[in-house]
């Protein structure tokens, strides 16, 4: 899910750039000192994950684990996930330094956005909470997909078919990443619910 560099319109990439920087304040800003190694964690996981990929054109299909590393950091997902495409781009070479501000934004927002949504509903170990913790799995690399297509959608109608393409590429992503993100949630709030109280998943679990 990393656009390469060299694609995109400096519109596009100012836009993405100004968006990920805001995101990246908002979220140091909100990110307590106490949970720097669960975003070290995550931070790594992520970057692992997003190692093993399959090139598609200009871009290239992989998981991601945003929505898990949104549901457990909220707004603390912008930084995590800059810092891991740094490294990928200067040690992999993977998307870019000018592309940056928009993988970014491409992977760290609808982490955020699932967030916001979903962590109120996400506090007791039930049935609904498991399909919540897949639909954010589900629907963050959905947003992600869509976000990307659309970026690439602004380059011309040439590259439309590609835009589709990686959208549907990523149906699979989307459902592997849903159960993924179920199983972790579940398993922390069984051994260790203290690591979610951020996104508010197990606010009453104790109650």
């Amino acid at each position: 899910m990393h656009i390469s560099e060299g694609v995109l319109p400096v519109s596009v990439l100012i836009g993405g750039a100004v968006i990920a920087v805001a995101g990246t304040a908002v979220g140091l800003k909100r990110l307590d000192y106490d949970r720097i190694p669960q975003a070290g964690v995550l931070a790594a996981s992520f970057f692992v994950a997003s190692l093993i990929h399959v090139p598609l054109g200009v871009s290239s299909v992989h998981l991601i684990l945003n929505g898990l590393v949104g549901i457990i950091l909220g707004w603390g997902a912008f930084p995590v996930i800059m810092i891991a495409l740094i490294l990928q781009a200067v040690f992999f070479q993977f998307g870019g330094i000018t592309t940056l501000g928009v993988n970014t934004v491409i992977m760290a927002l609808p982490a955020v956005l699932v967030y916001l949504v979903f962590s109120r509903w996400m506090h007791k170990q039930s049935s609904v909470t498991l399909i919540i913790s897949f639909l954010c799995g589900f629907l963050s690399v959905l947003l992600a997909a869509l976000m990307m297509g659309f970026a690439l959608f602004l380059i011309g109608e040439a590259f439309f078919e590609v835009a589709s393409l990686v959208v549907i590429a990523h149906l699979p992503i989307m459902i592997i990443e849903g159960l993924i993100t179920a199983f972790c949630i579940r398993f922390l709030m069984k051994v260790q619910p203290s690591i979610l109280q951020n996104s508010e998943v197990v606010k009453h679990v104790r109650h």
